[in-house]
């Protein structure tokens, strides 16, 4: 197709944004933006002529509406549903069309529209699942509709030349010559569809040229049809029987009111060219055919000097014009032609014509240019959805194009679908099917404003501004309902493939540049109800665990990550990261080209979470911005977990996707996993061991539960959730303070709780929790295990207690070997004497530490995962590396082990 081309023109419009010009320019590609061929040469030609309102809109409107309805169709709703019905069908079909118009008039005013009509115009607003979908039902009700003009054609053709059946036999004018059988009837509309694809592969600019003659043509038989009203004498017209044995006379008796009383109520009877009972939804099927076509004056956007006001202008004219032409023609038929004469000869416009041929070169040359424009339209759609790659490789050959710009391939493509159309035979029986597709689309071009309207998007701002979304639901619920009253089944059977279609885009297409109007919705939601979420009406019993996940380099993170996504039961879940760096020395954000590749890993993971990255001098300051800053309104993390501060060698979990990490041969939009390659840890690491505590004393002076999370770089999910047994081993205590027997402080009742948390999860939920009760041997085991399980019992944690005698390790503790009594300790407060880490904490000795974990190590049957109590850090911050190394030396080769510190009520025994 060339510059040259007026209509059906396929290019890319320019538009509103840089970024879309940019995709437009020549020589860039991608999915919103691929060139067309000879689009260099296009800046070297002139600009085509640019068409005005009346050329450009009104007239492919016209020509799109005005085709076999208005001159074979008329007669038969009236004929069939009387006057009353007839012009209450009109008004239902102009309502719902009236709606659809007002949605295609501010959509196409708010920017630049490119060939594709009603999918170009969806899949921009709603994206890639419903414009594609939606593509092809448009695709499809194109396909169906130059099929149903051809049929209309041939059917007009056989009433004027074709052979009389039946008793009429040998009776018919010396020009009834056509053999009238299915084959025969069958090859003619292979022989027209044929001149149809014929000119629609030398171009579309031939159409587009006879356009204004064809118009003309329609013009002047509607005008004679008018004039015949009045000068034509009452006569008889023979009409076949509806049995097909013999023929009868009717009567076209002049304007009588005789004649408009007897057609003014309904007369359903039996159709005599398919032998089907007639109701009001199938002759409203037919009749709405007569109404689609209201969006060829959109696809002329790049053709028209103005867009934004040619095309609500334009299309409006040409609706208003078409009803008027409707309703004046239906009142006329009822005022002067009898109904048997109706029912029983759908051309009998001819029939009553001053001069005969008017009528039948009308009906030619109006179904002729629709059947073209249905395959024009048919073919500019598919091409435009195998250029954006929707089906992938399935419409691939869609793409091919001659050196002038023609989609010849998407031609014949059509070609031979409408082709199988053809084998229907009949007009009316494809009616149907034509009308719910077209209202299908409609109902999506009206919910893509919807959209758009419900977003509020501030650059959806349409210069078109008479429309309101209560116009786009009245067209939505008009569109649906009619749908269902034509054909029931074949309405649902359209929206399940729709829904099918819609599902396979979305998990099969690649991500697309076009924007997605449920981004917008969601935001517009989640934003109302953050506002509504108040911090103020918090209760304990609608806790759960809003985690930050502080990560340093995700590749020896990956196990964490995942487990982290298992703990986190529906709440919010963050993925912090702290960038060392200064702004002031840098000449832009360095994190804003990271972003994608950490949302890759969260797709690839398939975890449900947020990124959260800052830049910062240091990590513990970055650690304190984004405890402060990450979340939002009653969204805040809760809990903070760490990696442990050790020494063992990172391990790479990233290797898996090792392809998409590396592969340069992907396209620059593809994203990739590109973080820094682990080094070993022989070197100075970017944070020392006392900012690393100070990171943990932080948090907890800022509320936050904290969790120390060690050796998850060995944790393999799959090789644990597939063990017979699984075990999830909770030491409440805190074992460097083994003078206190304290169970149910705060601490402890967190670490129940988000151990019971991970119990919950689907994949955890055949784990079996069991709990540690550390005793000695002078003390009674009866009374704190019953009260452990009383405690239980209230919060519904299932658990097994297994008592563990740990006498040999509590003798090594400094203050038993000194001699001490708890009741001689330091008066502290009892939660913080017991949460606290000991202030004579170098008295603590390896021994016993090491004791603890071989006591930890000897329990029966090993664990998926041990939940440890984890002191708070001490005040005094030369402590700090004590307290990490007493960490380190307790839980040396545990496995994988969280240390966890709560500072938060998390537990509820009330309703």
């Amino acid at each position: 197709m060339t510059d040259r081309t007026p209509l059906l023109h396929y290019r890319l419009s320019s538009s509103i944004t840089d970024a879309d010009r940019l995709r437009h320019a020549p020589g860039t590609g991608g999915r919103d933006g691929s060139q067309l061929r000879g689009s260099s040469s296009r800046t070297q030609t002139p600009q085509p002529q640019k068409l005005s309102t009346f050329f450009g809109v009104v007239i492919p409107t016209l020509l799109s509406m005005f085709s076999v309805v208005v001159f074979l169709r008329i007669g038969f709703a009236v004929g069939q549903s009387g006057l009353y019905q007839t012009i209450a069908m009109f008004i239902v079909a102009y309502i719902i069309i009236g709606m659809t118009v007002l949605s295609v008039c501010a959509i196409s005013t708010n920017g630049a529209l490119d060939a594709g009509g009603a999918y170009y115009m969806i899949s921009r607003a709603l994206g890639p699942e419903f414009g594609g979908s939606i593509g092809i039902m448009f695709f499809l009700a194109n396909v169906c509709g130059s099929a149903l003009f051809v049929l209309g054609l041939v059917e007009s053709i056989m009433d004027t030349f074709g052979v009389p059946q039946g008793p009429e036999a040998g009776l018919g004018s010396s020009v009834q010559v056509l053999p009238r059988t299915y084959w025969w009837e069958l090859l003619y509309g292979t022989s027209i569809l044929l001149l149809c694809l014929l000119v629609c592969l030398v171009g579309a600019h031939i159409y587009a040229k006879a356009t204004f003659i064809i118009f003309l043509i329609v013009l002047v038989a509607l005008i004679t049809i008018f004039i015949s009203f009045f000068v034509v004498k009452p006569h008889e017209v023979t009409v076949p029987l509806l049995n097909g044995t013999g023929t009868t006379t009717a009567n076209f008796t002049g304007f009588k009111l005789a004649t408009l009383q007897e057609n003014l109520m309904g007369g359903y009877t039996v159709d005599y060219t398919t032998g089907n009972m007639m109701s009001f939804a199938t002759v409203f099927a037919v009749m709405f055919n007569g109404c689609t076509g209201i969006m060829a004056g959109s696809n002329m956007s790049g053709d028209l000097k103005t867009p934004s006001y040619s095309i609500p202008r334009g299309t409006i004219t040409a609706v208003m014009f078409t009803y008027i032409i409707y309703n004046l023609l239906s009142v006329m038929v009822a005022c002067s032609c009898d109904r048997l004469l109706l029912q029983r000869d759908y051309s009998f416009l001819r029939d009553i014509n001053v001069w005969h041929p008017f009528v039948t070169v009308g009906v030619y040359s109006s179904t002729l240019s629709a059947a073209m424009s249905n395959l024009i339209g048919a073919s500019r759609i598919l091409y435009a959805m195998a250029r954006d790659d929707l089906f992938g490789k399935v419409l691939a050959p869609a793409k091919m194009m001659s050196r002038s710009g023609n989609p010849w391939a998407a031609v014949l493509i059509s070609w031979f679908l409408v082709q199988l159309v053809l084998f229907s035979g009949k007009l009316n029986t494809i009616a149907g099917i034509v009308a719910i597709f077209f209202m299908l689309v409609y109902a999506a071009v009206d919910l893509a404003c919807l959209a758009l309207e419900w977003a509020s998007a501030p650059n959806f701002r349409p210069t078109f501004r008479y429309f309101t979304w209560h116009t786009c639901v009245l067209g939505i619920v008009g569109c649906g309902i009619m749908m269902f009253l034509i054909n029931p089944i074949y309405a649902s059977a359209s929206i399940a493939f729709m829904l099918f279609l819609l599902v396979i885009i979305h998990y099969l297409s690649p991500t697309s540049s076009w924007g997605y109007i449920s981004q917008a919705l969601i935001f517009h939601q989640v934003r109302k109800y953050l506002l509504m979420l108040d911090v103020r009406k918090d209760h304990v019993k609608f806790w759960r665990p809003q985690v930050l996940l502080m990560v340093a380099n995700p590749r020896s993170s990956v196990e964490l990550i995942g487990f982290v996504n298992d703990i986190k039961k529906s709440g919010l879940y963050v993925l912090g990261h702290v960038e060392l760096g200064d702004l002031d020395t840098l000449p832009s954000d360095p994190l804003q080209s990271r972003y994608d590749s950490w949302l890759t890993l969260v797709d690839k993971l398939n975890i449900k979470a947020f990124v959260n990255l800052t830049l910062a001098d240091t990590i513990r300051h970055g650690v304190q911005q984004l405890l402060f800053i990450s979340g939002l309104g009653g969204m805040r993390p809760n809990t903070m977990v760490l990696g442990f501060y050790d020494d063992c060698e990172p391990q790479d979990g990233l290797e898996e996707f090792a392809g998409i990490a590396m592969d340069t041969s992907l396209p620059v939009e593809e994203p990739r996993l590109n973080f820094p390659v682990l080094r070993r840890t022989a070197g100075r690491k970017a944070l020392s061991m006392e900012d690393y505590v100070a990171v943990v004393s932080d948090s907890v002076k800022m509320l936050k539960n904290v969790a120390l999370a060690r050796y998850f770089s060995d944790f393999d999910r799959k090789e644990v959730l597939g063990r017979k047994a699984v075990f999830v081993d909770v030491w409440p205590l805190n074992l460097m303070r083994p003078d206190s027997i304290n169970y149910v402080d705060t601490c402890s009742l967190f670490l129940l709780q988000l151990a019971c948390v991970l119990t919950m999860v689907r994949s955890w939920r055949q784990a079996r929790l069991r709990l540690f009760l550390c005793v000695e041997s002078g003390r009674s085991v009866q009374g704190p295990e019953e009260k452990l399980r009383q405690l239980l019992r209230e919060l519904r944690i299932k658990a097994d207690i297994h008592t563990v005698a740990w006498d040999s390790v509590v003798a090594l503790h400094w203050h038993k070997q000194a001699g001490r009594k708890p009741e001689e300790e330091l008066e502290l407060e009892e939660e913080d004497f017991v949460n606290s880490f000991p202030s004579n904490a170098t008295r603590i000795s390896d021994d016993y530490l090491q004791a603890i974990n071989r006591m930890i190590l000897q329990q029966a049957s090993e664990p998926a995962v041990r939940f440890l109590y984890l002191p708070r850090p001490p005040a005094d911050t030369s402590l700090y590396h004590t307290y990490l190394r007493h960490l380190d030396i307790m839980t040396k080769d545990l496995g994988p082990t969280l240390l966890i510190h709560g500072v938060t009520p998390v537990t509820s025994t009330h309703l």
